[in-house]
């Protein structure tokens, strides 16, 4: 699955899966909580992109962890609530969600929420929604790779290999900080397999992959993605 990683946490089976249909459909990942202590345990392990979060879960108040989730993760965090009193909303926004979203939703709705709320994240951390670099377009957003205009097809580890460079344009990433978010729960074992994913990234995006431009090696740190000089896009 090719899709950023997303927390569903909900302790209702139904709304759940139907989140989880809504995602797939979108082209996201979806992970699942259904107490307040299994979502605290999936954002300190896995590297999140975004976080729909039911308040009334069975072991403690949503309203409670959302700073706490703050804190173990910058994934932005959507309130999908039966609860739709303005104070709740109010409190939810103040302690740190990004938005609100009353039950009954409109998946359609939800999926527009998400994407803005990535949208503000991506520019929260810096970073342009659109990386260029030599004819190279990467939109983080909408997960869409291009060269020379024309579509480039990867798999979810190119991908999040490359978003990893992409969030931090010209500067080195190391290898630690991407194979824990390509290979959240073996990058220990997996330091071959970036330099493979590396290798055919190189051949998909590069002039001259024998002479890379664009994915720069940091001996035995890490790589560097070379942004165009004027690398944000609206």
């Amino acid at each position: 699955m090719n899709g950023q990683r997303i927390l569903v946490v909900d302790d209702d089976l139904h709304i759940r899966r139907l989140l989880q249909a809504t995602l797939v459909r979108g082209g996201y990942q979806p992970i699942e909580a259904t107490t307040a202590a299994e979502a605290l345990a999936q954002a300190k392990a896995t590297s999140l992109d975004a976080i729909l979060l039911d308040l009334g879960l069975p072991d403690r108040d949503g309203l409670e962890i959302v700073p706490l989730l703050k804190k173990q993760s910058p994934a932005p965090i959507l309130i999908v609530s039966a609860r739709d009193a303005t104070d709740q909303k109010v409190a939810a926004l103040d302690l740190g969600a990004d938005d609100y979203v009353t039950k009954p939703f409109d998946s359609e709705e939800v999926l527009a929420r998400l994407r803005a709320s990535l949208r503000h994240s991506l520019v929260a951390q810096g970073a342009s929604p659109i990386v260029r670099a030599q004819g190279v377009a990467i939109d983080l957003t909408n997960r869409a790779i291009t060269r020379e205009g024309a579509e480039v097809h990867v798999t979810r580890k190119e991908f999040e290999v490359l978003r990893q460079l992409a969030l931090s344009p010209g500067r080195v990433v190391t290898h630690q900080r991407i194979l824990e978010a390509a290979w959240p729960y073996d990058h220990d074992k997996r330091v071959d397999y970036l330099r493979i994913v590396v290798r055919n990234l190189r051949q998909k995006l590069e002039p001259d992959p024998a002479r890379p431009s664009i994915i720069v090696n940091e001996l035995g740190v890490g790589y560097r993605l070379m942004p165009d000089p004027e690398r944000v896009s609206a």
